[in-house]
């Protein structure tokens, strides 16, 4: 396995909105189209920027992950959108991508203490996967998904 992160660009976007989750997965993640669409509609504000990422292993795009993050913090910085399509899941994918785009965060963001991200309190899978990496649950819900987060500072 070897997993990286590529910016989605003029050059891979239509191979990115091929990516999908299995269908009964389809209400937890936003599609790669609306994920997309974030970038330049920036619903969380006009200071959030979002960086969206085709995952690869080797040249083989297997997901998608995006980075959203307000620059001037040190707490706003948040993964979504984040998924593996179906016919790469049971591989370890997710795990390798979610540390992938964990270091490379630290690595691009020295103010960032922690990381957040969201969850459908249902979806099991990525809960599991998630506290394993050491995100830890807040009280805080955005709609119907819980908040989550990795500190750097607790460690």
């Amino acid at each position: 396995m070897n997993i990286k992160l590529n910016r989605v660009t003029r050059d891979n976007w239509e191979e990115a909105l091929k990516l999908q989750v299995k269908e009964e997965q389809s209400k937890f993640a936003p599609t790669v189209a609306v994920s997309l669409a974030k970038v330049y509609i920036k619903p969380d504000g006009p200071n959030v920027e979002y960086l969206p990422f085709a995952i690869y292993d080797s040249e083989q795009m297997i997901g998608f992950i995006m980075h959203a993050y307000e620059e001037q913090t040190s707490g706003m910085y948040w993964i979504n959108g984040f998924i593996v399509d179906e016919k790469h899941q049971g591989k370890g994918y997710g795990r390798a991508a979610m540390v992938e785009m964990i270091s490379w965060i630290r690595k691009n963001f020295n103010q960032c203490d922690e990381i957040r991200l969201t969850v459908y309190q249902d979806n099991k899978t990525a809960k599991k996967l998630y506290e394993s990496l050491g995100f830890t649950k807040t009280t805080q819900m955005f709609g119907e998904e819980e908040v989550w987060r990795l500190s750097f500072t607790e460690r």
